[in-house]
């Protein structure tokens, strides 16, 4: 026969341990009102991004609407009198 193997003696060890410690009774409850918690807060953030993302673009459409940026610039000197 073989000698015992370090592995095999460490998991038998593991199995002759108690049990570990008891899973509280509320414990399923306590990780759904946070997992809700959890969807809740990304789906505000996700809000939050599409609103300021629409803001930036509302934003930029108005200003190319006021600033004209697409025409000519105006003359900044005037054409010489007299030639």
């Amino acid at each position: 026969m073989s000698p015992p193997d370090r592995k095999e003696a460490d998991v038998r060890a593991l199995l002759r341990q108690p049990r570990g410690v008891p899973v509280p009774a509320d414990l399923a409850e306590r990780a759904l009102t946070q997992g809700e918690r959890l969807l809740r807060r990304r789906r505000v953030r996700l809000a939050l991004v599409w609103v300021t993302v629409l803001t930036a673009l509302l934003a930029l459409v108005v200003c190319s609407l006021v600033l004209d940026p697409w025409s000519e610039p105006p003359p900044t000197t005037s054409p010489a009198v007299g030639r």
